[in-house]
């Protein structure tokens, strides 16, 4: 049993859904997106998404945008990632969120060691599909990895169940076409896309994009089994600093619990 395992299996037993958060790593600067994320866990986010910064990230909304590009422009390199991955899965289950072109430009064999070797529990790769991941499946079943992939509205039922057979950990279900971003609701299309999950995966589904308080995690949490927040932690940090990322979460995993 995996550390997500582990995790969705202890938010089951107290009737909740999980709070996942994603920062990326180098942003506003190393240190401060490692202490946002240590924040993050303070604050009751039960597993952190470490963001890999990428020259194009297409599927992301225009806060994620600016703060990958401003990593960049810092510096940031893959191996401050795995950095952050060691400091922050000493106190939360980590898995690192991700394009592919850096994982395959480095080299899915190494990433996965050196993932697995800085405490890491597996890789959200947004923009790559089962049926063309087959050297990092095999890296990944080699460091005992959860590979995570995505499914969205548009999906049909043949591509959920080929990503539930594939990912381990859980399902991430995009709750909206488009790009990334906080929103002023949830689509509503995103429960009906949990329920045709679950209907072909025993795995747990976490649904992303889109939330940004409370309310709205509560809303999810009502029928999902974990909530995933971007944007919100992003535009928090950029505004607020840390304390405002810490204050956040504590809003975001009361909702999660009040459901």
């Amino acid at each position: 049993m995996t550390r997500l395992d582990q995790l969705f299996a202890r938010c089951r037993a107290e009737n909740r859904a999980a709070l996942i958060g994603y920062l990326p790593v180098g942003f506003p600067s190393y240190d401060d997106s490692v202490a946002a994320m240590l924040a993050m866990v303070e604050g009751g986010v039960d597993a952190v998404e470490v963001g890999v910064p990428y020259t194009d990230p297409g599927m992301d909304g225009p806060v994620i945008q600016v703060a990958v590009d401003a990593a960049l422009r810092a510096g940031t390199r893959v191996a401050q990632v795995f950095d952050a991955v060691r400091a922050v899965s000493q106190q939360a289950p980590t898995v690192v969120m991700g394009y592919w072109n850096p994982v395959e430009k480095y080299g899915p064999a190494r990433f996965a060691k050196d993932l697995k070797a800085a405490g890491g529990s597996g890789a959200i790769t947004p923009d790559l599909i089962p049926e063309e991941a087959g050297p990092w499946l095999d890296a990944a079943r080699d460091e005992d990895l959860d590979p995570v992939f995505l499914v969205a509205p548009s999906s049909t039922d043949a591509r959920i169940s080929v990503v539930g057979r594939t990912n381990r950990g859980f399902v991430y279900a995009a709750s909206t076409m488009g790009v990334t971003g906080t929103r002023d609701t949830v689509s509503n299309r995103a429960e009906e896309l949990v329920a045709r999950t679950r209907k072909l995966t025993a795995l747990p589904v976490c649904v992303g994009l889109g939330v940004s308080n409370g309310q709205q995690a509560a809303e999810v949490a009502a029928y999902a089994d974990g909530v995933i927040v971007g944007s919100a932690f992003v535009r928090a940090l950029q505004d607020g600093g840390v304390d405002a990322v810490r204050v956040l979460s504590q809003d975001l995993a009361a909702g999660v619990r009040r459901r």
